[in-house]
């Protein structure tokens, strides 16, 4: 087949693919977790108060003033320094989220990219839902593509209040009919597929949680089907400022909607907080996070020791020089696919400035042009360059996969040693972090961590992945830490994630070959469409 009328049919199948993947995907009224629960209607009142399981144990705290005078102490000792710590394994990276919200005194301002109607999704909605009703000012952004929140849980949300919620460039889910849907494909497909990628959890504007971890059972419930290993950072301090400026870029951009404004012909959205129908739905909410059959045993004595692990996280925090980076809403206003933004700049400065090691760990690892002459630059300097990435028997992302694999030989050619996650591996308990965890014995472990250590002196953790989609059209968040002592930490992590006992060597051990024939199969079509500027 001609070269021309190959790329034409490529074209034609990638827009067929692309619509019937959007237009596939379902809405997220499938029903809510609490939809089940009975309700005490004598009960329904815009007073009634409700316990959670966090909030319960709140006065067992040894905290007695707000946060922002707590953390105050520690950061007038450390003027123009961040104070940071690494939340390796997923049930610290909960627990701090849930102290801190039932801690909140002022506000809360979280921004995620995937927001979930599971487990952890429903119970994070009811703690925020419990701050709100304690008189503190929650504002919530989520990116439109992959919201499984009930539209109902969102609408009811938004009415308190106390709560705002709003949705960024709501093109495919939330309040989009089908027909819409399919105009954006068509007509605006870059800008369709320019997302959010950003999350963070700010509370009191003193205090956030920087890192991977979206608000899904993945990516903090050991009992969902796969267990994802991620990385979130911790940060008080001189930092603080730049995080409350880009939430508050993205907060007023036209970009993001509020749910009432894309609801506007919804019955839900013009009725007041305290309505029946809404009151319905935060019982359902309280009463769903009051059930103990929603927390593992294993973690129920974590949930009562959460004031001295808060208080241990803050004591054990390294105070150093930390940059956040981050890109502006939008991000690529290029005629192009090729836009960048300050968090590909920042990247490629640093991959620039290593002289003897670079250590990366990245789920999907797709590299662009411009990026693999960086990386050929830097072996030619004799830099040793080490990646951890996904395996095809591990990874979430097949079309991501697809390019890579194509890549993967080029890559190992030029010199890059490339280590692929065993979603299986015989010895798992390092990989959890946490004897809690590791009581709980997930089955399937997949990599989502985006973290990158320069000669063991500076380390990155944020939301970043080694691909053009983050490269050029994502908005992406994180911080550059410069500390020896914590990058020299990260780096002995990310090296024993390497070993044997949890991933294969890709230029020894063939790793695809631990996949299933059907997952092969759909790998070997994808590799024939042109989809790499999307991924």
């Amino acid at each position: 087949m001609h070269p021309a009328n190959k790329l034409k049919l490529s074209f034609v199948i990638l827009c067929f693919l692309s619509v019937f993947w959007y237009l596939d995907r379902p809405f997220p009224n499938t029903g809510a977790l609490y939809d089940s629960l009975p309700v005490d209607r004598t009960k329904l009142t815009s007073q009634t108060q409700y316990t959670s399981p966090a909030a319960s144990i709140q006065v067992q705290g040894k905290i007695n003033s707000t946060l922002k005078d707590y953390l105050f102490k520690f950061t007038q000792v450390h003027p123009n320094q961040t104070g940071i710590y690494i939340l390796e394994n997923a049930l610290d990276s909960l627990l701090a989220r849930a102290w801190l919200a039932d801690h909140a005194h002022h506000s809360i301002e979280v921004q995620y990219f995937k927001w979930s109607n599971d487990n952890i999704g429903t119970l994070a909605s009811e703690a925020l839902l419990h701050a709100a009703d304690r008189g503190v000012k929650v504002r919530v952004i989520v990116d439109d593509l992959y919201i499984e929140a009930e539209d109902k849980t969102f609408l009811a949300l938004a009415r308190h209040p106390n709560i705002e919620i709003r949705i960024y460039n709501p093109k495919h889910r939330v309040g989009t009919n089908v027909g819409n849907r399919l105009w954006s494909v068509i007509a605006d497909f870059k800008s369709a597929n320019q997302r959010m990628y950003d999350k963070s959890f700010v509370v009191d504007g003193v205090i956030a949680i920087i890192g991977g971890r979206d608000m899904t059972s993945e990516a903090f419930d050991p009992h969902h089907r796969a267990h994802f290993l991620d990385r979130d950072a911790l940060l008080i301090g001189d930092a603080m400022d730049r995080v409350r400026a880009n939430f508050d870029n993205f907060w007023q951009h036209p970009s993001t909607n509020a749910v009432e404004k894309i609801f506007a012909e919804s019955r839900l959205a013009h009725l007041e907080f305290d309505d029946p129908e809404i009151l319905k739905i935060y019982q359902q909410l309280h009463l769903y996070a009051q059930e103990t059959s929603n927390f593992n045993p294993a973690i129920k004595p974590e949930i009562s020791s959460l004031p001295d692990t808060f208080e241990r996280l803050v004591r054990e925090m390294i105070w150093t020089k930390v940059e956040f980076i981050h890109d502006v809403p939008g991000k690529n206003h290029s005629a192009g696919w090729q836009g960048n933004g300050d968090n590909s700049r920042a990247l490629a400065q640093l991959v620039r400035s290593a002289k003897k090691e670079i250590l990366i760990q990245s789920p999907y690892l797709v590299l662009s042009d411009q990026v693999k002459l960086i990386i050929k630059e830097s072996l030619a300097r004799g830099v040793k360059i080490s990646v951890h990435t996904n395996s095809l028997a591990s990874s979430d992302n097949l079309q991501a996969f697809s390019k890579y694999r194509e890549q993967r030989e080029d890559l190992l050619k030029m010199g890059l040693q490339i280590y692929e996650l065993n979603p299986n591996p015989i010895n798992s308990r390092r990989l959890l972090h946490s004897p809690v965890i590791e009581k709980l014995n997930p089955k399937v472990f997949g990599l989502h961590a985006k973290s990158m250590v320069i000669d063991q002196e500076v380390a990155y953790i944020g939301t970043f992945n080694f691909d053009p989609r983050s490269e050029n059209l994502n908005s992406e968040v994180g911080v550059l830490i410069y500390n020896s002592q914590l990058a020299q930490g990260l780096a002995e992590t990310i090296k024993a994630d390497m070993q044997s006992e949890y991933s294969w060597n890709a230029a020894k051990d063939n790793p695809d070959r631990n996949a299933d024939w059907l997952t092969v199969l759909k790998i070997r079509f994808l590799q024939h469409l042109p989809l790499r500027p999307l991924l």
